[in-house]
């Protein structure tokens, strides 16, 4: 009997930009193997030449590692255009009231269309070329009108490039889940229609939303997210050191560096070929 063949999957680092001690987590997981993807958010403070040259070499020497563009339109950052609104005290919206000003259709579509046009400008900027996927800071890009700005955004700035979806392949198979995963699961409905019939590929499955401020056994977590994930999955992760950068600008800390510690582990690789799974 033949053996089956593993699952290649994406194991996604977000962030890239938010701080230094996050970008230099990543691009050691990079360099190690243990992630072949990471999403750049343009609008951080951390994605001067130095730490853009640096990831481009760190992805360069791996067998193949995507660069997606993180698109942000939430506090505590700022916009790239003038006229972007709402704002709050010159930032983005944060994310409960924009998910609030959202659900009752009170955003400008053309505006957000244009923030996120030049975030993907930016991206082209930096990096010399178009990033390879988009996807959302906070999952905003799977919001009611948001939605269909940043696939117009990315089918007109990136036409090559993939977006990410964040539904399960198979959500109730251990329950209802967490909220947040069931949130996600409902408004990856209408983002996977209207992706596919703006021609814009995406990935078919998705996991690794959890409670990250419970600092739970991140191990016991990935086991969970592979199973009933599907060949060309995605698993969005959060690792890094912890700077003064990212305590200023974001409450997940610790686990970042609890996520670092179990890739970098034995224990990882060992996971993978237990559950069949390979990074693509």
């Amino acid at each position: 009997m033949s053996t089956p063949s593993p699952r290649r999957i994406w194991l996604c680092a977000d962030d890239y930009g938010i701080s230094p001690g996050v970008n230099r987590g990543i691009r050691d997981l990079i360099e190690r193997r243990r992630l072949n993807a990471t999403s750049v958010m343009v609008v951080g403070p951390a994605v001067d030449h130095d730490e853009i040259t640096t990831l481009q070499a760190a992805a360069a020497a791996s067998t193949h590692c995507a660069i997606g563009l993180h698109a942000v339109l939430t506090a505590p950052f700022h916009p790239l255009t003038m006229h972007f609104k709402p704002l709050a005290g010159g930032q983005f919206l944060p994310l409960s009231k924009l998910l609030r000003v959202s659900l009752l259709h009170r955003l400008d579509g053309e505006i957000i269309r244009t923030e996120l046009s030049a975030q993907i400008a930016k991206f082209i900027e930096l990096f010399g070329r178009a990033p390879d996927y988009l996807d959302g800071h906070q999952h905003v890009q799977l919001f009611p009108q948001i939605c269909d700005a940043f696939l117009d955004a990315a089918k007109s700035g990136a036409p090559g490039a993939w977006v990410r979806q964040c539904g399960r392949a198979q959500p109730f198979r251990h329950g209802l889940g967490a909220p947040k995963a069931l949130l996600l699961d409902g408004l990856s409905r209408q983002f996977r229609r209207k992706a596919a019939q703006t021609g814009l590929p995406f990935n078919p499955g998705f996991a690794g939303a959890y409670d990250f401020t419970d600092g739970g056994d991140f191990g016991a977590l990935m086991r969970q997210f592979l199973d009933s994930l599907p060949d060309g999955g995605l698993i969005m992760c959060h690792p890094g050191f912890v700077d003064d950068t990212l305590r200023e600008l974001d409450p997940l800390t610790d686990q970042r560096e609890r996520e670092y510690a179990y890739l970098t582990s034995d224990d990882f690789p060992a996971l993978l070929a237990a559950t069949q799974a390979e990074l693509r």
